[in-house]
């Protein structure tokens, strides 16, 4: 492949078969047919279907669907409606998410290049970015997004921002000489412009020189090929459902066993073996965690938190690692004077220096364009009272001499009054050794001032002026010599603010945030220490070229203890996530630039910038900041601990209630009763019952310390806490409740479709109780908060009501299989409840020591 950089324009020209006219329009469509479309080949988009399609997946739902058609070929078929509800109540929650995520996804895309100026047959004209092709002489201004790669022929004071592609902050100026050296990174590649990137200043003529996918941008979107991550909840709930099933298939098998033992006739313990399986399984398990999620997804969009895909709303409450891009996420992305130094009694002089030494323009409606270190000096003036009309009156420009990266320095020629003055800035370096000679004995302190605000991360600029008693006429470089000192300046892209607050909460919540830029290590540093990331002269900083000494361990190893990687390349950044991952850490990583989307792809989480990021890191994302702020991450982060930790408390009550339930049906036949449950009676407890107050749980607030505990441990049981004692012990006193129901109803001498509408009721009714109980492991139900999810209240008179009508109301006797109970079964009913409801609570209380010492 043709090292472009190292040719001189002559070659280019050559080796492309074009002139510095451009190509002639009857060659365009052979050499269409030859390179292609100049366009990125997208992920391929889920079709409406294969979203649907995939909300079939779970292993959950797969169980359900197989409980359906049990409950179909048996003849049970109120049973099988019901469950066939549920699942495709489930999925179209999820497809509704997740389509609207991926429709939000196309809106945000605004980064693309649609058109470009192009030169063919020696006439400009705009044609479509797509309908370039190598050998194209394109023309760009400030503003335009360069819409190929393409080698500078021709340039005026043109600087470009590559921070999409490279990672660096600062505006690129741009050359057309060759450049020598081998195998350089394309942020250095100084007489090359790269599809994607935008022009910050100034002009230029450039020839094409490779399209689509051979781009730059088009090599590193051809490297997300990566394997899609499971969410810690998905992998959880995976392990769990397989071990359900297995549990569930056990006790089946046992308890038709055994009833065919004792005589039974075969086809009514099959109906006993499938009201247990009914039993066991959570049916409102898949759609209550897809409410939580959708919950908290809306939550999140309120937060400026877009989510792509929903079962990533979770993975944020896992994250151990937040990797960040620098610019424009932990920094303003805009350029500020930090500090100033004049000559004594030259500060004036200076401020107008500032405002007029540059190529800055301002919009109609007075945005300043151009270069972001100038727009920075201009604003500092304008802040500082001056105007851009009164500078223009007072020193009108007469001549510039723009900068170069020869000179590295700009002039302007202003009238001053009778006279004339020269305004220049450039590097200090340069800038010093212009200076007239009475300043000369002065310079090593400028230089020890330099030093030490550079050493803080900051770009300094020194400024020199020259007055002329008369008119120089055409001004040169020649003319920026016995330079008097005016002043520097030092400026930086500054930390947001509210960022600082947001890593002090990730340190107390026990994640750690990471750095990874493409921008030079001092000035990374120095941005790091201000967030509080890492102290003074700490060792937790690594630039790209260290990493590429270490061998695979050694870099594993590395990555354990290092907060800052600075000047990294995209292949870097994807090895830098994959080695945390090894090291067993949950990452979740932040980008805006194509060079971002292999990284973002691979991590846990890929958090994608929405003002600033490239469609592709948009495509290779789970969440989209629409805010571009580092503090958002950590709100959505609180946000997916709570949503967890509900999921969790619901996990709790639906496993606590139903192991109650086959504990009945279990136990029933073995002391001698009638089988207390039917099919529709356990599938409405676990619809309704669990679900309507599941549904309040997902919406409990989080609690108030969610933040000062430390992320769970990546292998954690979903029942770590001790939650397998708190299931097995209320599952049990549910057996009591129930079991005790009946047998006082037989010896009351009611009938069995009486028992079986009382423990239906007993189990509906105590549930309810330990929905309340459940809402918190260290609080007592009965404490100040009880109120404080309107929610909860309004799940279980709702609850209530229904099970009053089911039990009521002749017509749904009929469907339900249900009879209207006296007063005296419903008084006794009441009692138990409340005596189960308070039994619950003195476990709760005995202790209550014990789960606040739980990581949970």
């Amino acid at each position: 492949m043709q090292t472009w950089f190292q040719l001189n324009t002559v070659d280019v020209l050559s080796a492309l078969n074009t002139s510095i006219s451009g190509l002639k329009r009857d060659t365009i469509a052979d050499l269409q047919k030859e390179f292609g479309k100049n366009v990125l080949q997208e992920a391929k988009r889920k079709s409406k279907l294969s979203i649907l399609v995939g909300q079939f997946k779970d292993v959950m739902i797969l169980i359900l669907i197989l409980a359906a058609v049990i409950s179909f070929i048996v003849g049970e078929h109120t049973d099988a409606y019901v469950i066939l509800a549920i699942i495709l109540g489930n999925a179209w929650m999820g497809y509704s998410q997740e389509y609207n995520a991926e429709e939000s996804v196309r809106m945000l895309q605004n980064m693309s290049a649609q058109f470009a100026t192009v030169l063919r047959d020696n006439n400009p004209s705009k044609i479509e970015a797509s309908q370039l092709v190598p050998g194209d002489i394109i023309l760009l201004e400030a503003g335009d997004i360069v819409p190929a790669d393409a080698r500078l022929i021709e340039v005026s004071s043109l600087k470009t921002d590559e921070a999409s592609l490279t990672g660096e902050s600062h505006s690129i100026e741009k050359i057309t000489r060759p450049i020598k050296e081998e195998n350089i990174v394309p942020g250095d590649q100084l007489n090359m412009v790269f599809k994607g990137t935008i022009v910050s200043n100034g002009s230029a003529k450039a020839v094409v020189t490779t399209i689509g996918m051979n781009t730059e941008i088009g090599k590193i979107a051809g490297m997300m090929e990566v394997s899609a991550q499971k969410t810690p909840l998905q992998k959880r709930l995976a392990v769990f459902s397989k071990q359900l099933a297995v549990i569930v298939l056990v006790i089946c098998l046992f308890v038709f066993g055994l009833g065919l033992l004792r005589g039974e006739p075969p086809f009514a313990m099959f109906l006993t073996a499938l009201s247990l399986a009914v039993a066991a399984l959570p049916e409102a398990l898949p759609a209550v965690i897809t409410i939580a999620l959708a919950q908290g997804a809306r939550r999140m969009v309120n937060q400026n938190a877009l989510m792509r895909k929903l079962p990533a709303v979770e993975t944020l409450g896992s994250v151990t690692y937040i990797c960040s891009d620098k610019t424009g996420t932990l920094t303003q992305n805009i350029m500020t004077v930090e500090k100033i130094l004049a000559s004594e009694g030259k500060e004036e002089l200076l401020s107008y220096a500032m405002m007029l030494n540059n190529e800055v323009r301002f919009s109609a409606d007075k945005e300043l364009l151009g270069d972001s270190t100038e727009t920075a000096l201009v604003k500092y003036a304008l802040d500082n009272g001056k105007t851009k009309e009164e500078a223009d009156k007072k020193f009108p420009l007469l001549e510039k001499l723009p900068f170069d990266s020869v000179r590295m320095r700009m002039g302007t020629l202003h009238q001053y009054d009778d006279k004339w003055i020269l305004f220049v800035k450039g590097a200090p370096s340069r800038m010093l050794s212009s200076l007239s000679e009475s300043y000369r004995d002065q310079t090593g302190g400028w230089l020890a001032q330099n030093r030490e605000w550079a050493a803080d991360g900051l770009r300094v600029l020194f400024f020199g002026y020259k007055i002329f008693e008369k008119d120089p006429g055409t001004i040169t470089s020649d003319e920026e010599r016995d330079l008097e000192f005016l002043g520097m300046t030092a400026m930086i892209d500054p930390p947001r603010e509210e960022v600082i607050e947001a890593i002090k909460e990730c340190k107390t919540a026990g994640i750690k945030t990471v750095m990874i830029t493409g921008d030079q290590p001092l000035t990374a540093t120095a941005i790091a220490q201000r967030l509080g990331m890492i102290d003074e002269g700490s060792g937790e900083v690594r630039a790209g070229s260290d990493l590429e000494k270490l061998t695979d361990e050694e870099f594993k190893s590395v990555t354990k203890h290092i907060a800052v990687y600075a000047r990294v390349s995209p292949e870097q950044k994807l090895n830098i996530v994959k080695a945390l991952q090894t090291n067993g850490e949950f990452v979740a990583m932040t980008g805006d630039g194509v060079n971002d989307a292999p990284s973002l792809k691979q991590s846990d989480i890929g958090i994608a910038m929405g003002i600033t990021g490239t469609d592709v890191s948009k495509e290779a994302s789970d969440m989209i900041l629409l805010d571009d702020n580092f503090a958002t991450i950590v709100k959505a982060v609180r946000e997916g601990r709570r949503i967890y930790e509900n999921i969790k408390k619901f996990i709790v009550y639906v496993l606590s209630c139903n192991l109650g339930e086959i504990l009945v049906i279990f136990f029933a036949p073995i002391l001698s009763f009638a089988i207390p449950l039917l099919p529709i009676h356990i599938l409405w407890i676990n619809l309704v019952t669990d679900g309507l107050p599941g549904i309040a749980l997902v919406a409990e607030p989080a609690e108030k310390d969610i933040m000062n505990r430390p992320p769970r441990p990546p292998k954690e049981n979903l029942f770590a806490g001790g939650l397998i004692l708190r299931i097995v012990v209320t599952g049990i006193v549910m057996t009591f409740a129930s079991l005790f129901i009946q047998w006082w109803c037989i010896n009351e001498g009611y009938d069995v479709i009486t028992q079986q509408t009382a423990v239906f009721t007993t189990l509906c009714f105590v549930q309810l109780g330990n929905a309340l109980s459940v809402r918190s492991t260290y609080h007592s139900v009965f404490s100040s908060d009880i109120f404080d999810n309107r929610g909860m209240w309004a799940a279980i008179l709702l609850t209530v009501l229904l099970q009053m009508l089911i039990v009521y109301v002749p017509f749904l006797d009929t469907v339900f299989k249900t009879t209207p109970l006296s007063w005296n079964v419903m008084l006794m009913i009441v009692i138990v409840t409340m005596v189960c409801i308070a039994f619950i609570e003195l476990v709760k209380l005995v202790n209550k020591k014990k789960y606040l010492k739980s990581p949970e």
